[in-house]
């Protein structure tokens, strides 16, 4: 039944724009939400700033949305003023913190979490404070109730350079075991640290996924390594405004780059 559903659900490839004159979807990545008093990884959004910076997106006439929304709505031709929100390692402060806010702007957003780590800490960032990951429970409720639920992985590690086996592992039963525990389909993935190669491209195509969310524009840049820009503490409303133009430039160069690659 899942393998159905995912099938029925897959988002036109024509939902992504592969050039200058389309561009790409803008994309905010964020990871967790909470007060914190040491955040050497910059990772950590406060909760007033969060909720700052999504005052703003709303006072321009910019819905935040899921990215299945996002590449639903594109593949219907409606691409203005809709915004990707996304949160990486699922973070147990994303249902807490979140949540609410986007709620109360008519918000949506997707939730990447470490397949094998629920209800877990967020062990790989050695230097940082422990934070709490979200309970199988909590990921099933967010479903639930319409919040898009992507893979991070199995265990949070780096794609490129692991053996075949291991790299599928990370990719295919990542899905498979969130679609059991959802009883849905999972369309997106997350590269973990955002580091991805042709292999792990290839992998996560290979596994059934409709995208893949990375973090840089590069020529590997497309539906399976959509770039996304960062969102930190230090962003207010200036610095939003310049990483929304900074978006469309960066799309510019890649496809620039890429074409002067391809051989003549």
């Amino acid at each position: 039944m899942v393998a159905e559903l995912t099938r029925s659900s897959r988002v036109p490839r024509q939902a992504i724009g592969t050039g200058r004159r389309s561009g790409r979807p803008w994309i905010l990545m964020y990871h967790s939400v909470a007060e914190e008093d040491e955040d050497p990884y910059l990772l950590t959004v406060g909760p007033e700033r969060f909720a700052e910076q999504m005052r703003w997106l709303a006072a321009r006439g910019w819905r935040g949305v899921s990215m299945r929304e996002l590449l639903a709505a594109r593949a219907a031709g409606r691409r203005d003023r809709l915004v990707g929100l996304t949160f990486d390692d699922g973070y147990a402060d994303f249902a807490r913190q979140a949540v609410p806010v986007l709620r109360s702007y008519g918000f949506t957003a997707t939730a990447y979490v470490v397949a094998d780590r629920l209800g877990g800490d967020n062990f790989w960032d050695v230097k940082g404070p422990r934070k709490a990951l979200l309970t199988v429970e909590q990921v099933r409720e967010l479903a639930g109730t319409g919040w898009e639920i992507g893979s991070h992985g199995l265990t949070h590690l780096a794609l490129p350079g692991l053996p075949a086996e291991q790299l599928r592992a990370e990719v295919r039963e990542s899905r498979r075991g969130l679609e059991e525990l959802l009883g849905a389909p999972v369309g997106g993935f997350c590269y973990p640290y955002g580091a991805v190669d042709e292999p792990a491209i290839r992998a996560v195509e290979e596994a059934g996924y409709d995208y893949a969310v990375a973090i840089q524009h590069t020529p590997l840049a497309g539906r399976f390594a959509l770039p996304r820009c960062y969102v930190g503490d230090r962003d207010g409303a200036w610095r939003l405004r310049a990483k929304r133009g900074r978006h469309g430039l960066r799309d510019v160069v890649t496809e620039l780059r890429r074409h002067r690659a391809v051989p003549r």
